[in-house]
């Protein structure tokens, strides 16, 4: 083999190593980071903690006038509002998207749609015939998922018959079974729980003809076959699970199902332990809490009611109150801010002894969830 050594070329490194390429010296890094650490020191409230905004897409404001309507409460100010959020996110092609700079997505699309027919919308409006032109271009209501299908159920615009059914008895099984409601992640079980409820209620809501969506079935309600379709291959996982959906559903009208009313009462018991004094709502995030208060009204839970009362005003805070721009976060994070707030300023340079720091550290600790993060905190970084 001929001896190649000579003939390599030596090529420099593509990256620089940082040292030579961001001086700690260096003047203007210095002023950007004196800029952000002053801008971030600004926003700290009062008790010491961040809370930034989370903005997401149109479909929580849909969802909330879907909600309105289901509850046959609507608030014609606050419906309003979310109006103008939706059509300000309206796409050029007529549909709307569940991220910033993305492409029109079909349930996004669909429930902006359908929020606008029942706030009295034309369906012959300009703007409504372009998204219903671009959701039936990706399909029409059946290419949309289960959790979006399953809010248009309420409102009688999709057949129970074709959703994945949820049995309330799960919360009854053993820790050590293989399938248990803590062996999967908080915020799954806080939405699943709920529905469940919901599932066993069904509570259908009947529209008139001129709020309903037989116009985005493209073979229309009658004769379409809405089953979620099964993989070609006999054995699947995805088959295996819709047999086991076959078989809920054909137990369901027997009734032999003897620990419902039991499973039905912990249910309820766990999603009230869960919404109760010192808790910012079910998991504190959106679909848990929406889905929690349709839950609590489908259990008789009336709107005078202390309990609901709570849930809806814990929902509430999630509104972003902008005159120029109503919006609902998903979510609040004051925790996860503060925390991550804490780790850029000390790691920017802000003296652990820095008034602010000790004030953010003090209501982390607070905190009874972020004992272990500040004790870990503590151990590895040695400057909290």
């Amino acid at each position: 083999m001929p001896n190649l050594s000579k003939n390599l070329i030596v090529l420099p490194s593509a990256q620089p190593e940082v040292s030579e390429s961001y001086s700690a010296t260096d003047q203007e890094i210095a002023r950007a980071i004196a800029r952000a650490q002053e801008n971030l020191l600004r926003q700290q409230k009062p008790d010491g903690h961040w809370c930034g905004e989370l903005i997401v897409d149109s479909t929580l404001c849909s969802d909330y006038i879907l909600f309105m309507h289901w509850c046959r409460e609507v608030d014609a100010q606050l419906q309003r509002r979310c109006i103008r959020h939706i059509l300000k996110r309206q796409l050029p092609d007529g549909g709307w998207n569940i991220y910033h700079g993305g492409p029109s997505e079909i349930n996004a699309s669909v429930k902006a749609y359908f929020a606008l027919k029942l706030a009295g919308c034309s369906a012959d409006a300009p703007f409504m015939r372009e998204a219903r032109a671009n959701i039936m271009r990706r399909g029409g209501i059946p290419q949309m998922n289960t959790f979006s299908k399953l809010y248009l159920a309420l409102l009688g615009q999709f057949p129970w018959k074709y959703l994945p059914a949820i049995p309330v008895e799960m919360i009854l099984l053993p820790s050590w079974a293989p399938f248990h409601i803590y062996k999967m992640s908080s915020w799954s079980r806080a939405m699943l729980m709920p529905l469940s409820i919901i599932n066993h209620f069904k509570p259908t809501r009947i529209l008139p003809g001129e709020k309903q969506l037989h116009e985005l079935y493209p073979l229309g309600t009658e004769q379409a076959d809405l089953r979620l379709p099964r993989s070609e291959k006999f054995w699947t996982w995805r088959n295996f699970f819709l047999r086991v959906d076959d078989c809920f559903k054909f137990l369901r009208p027997l009734r032999i199902l003897p620990l419902r009313r039991r499973a039905l009462e912990e249910a309820e018991r766990w999603m009230l332990e869960r919404i109760g004094e010192g808790s910012d709502g079910l998991a504190a995030v959106y679909p848990a809490m929406l889905n929690c208060l349709i839950a609590l009204r489908a259990l008789g839970y009336t709107k005078t009611n202390p309990v609901y009362a709570k849930a809806e005003k814990d929902f509430a805070e999630l509104f972003v109150d902008n005159p120029e721009d109503f919006r609902i976060q998903p979510c609040l994070s004051p925790v996860w801010d503060t925390a991550i707030s804490i780790i850029s300023l000390a790691e920017s340079g802000v003296s652990p002894e820095h008034p602010a720091l000790q004030k953010a550290v003090d209501w982390l600790i607070g905190n009874s969830s972020t004992t272990i993060f500040i004790i870990q905190t503590r151990t590895t970084r040695g400057w909290c």
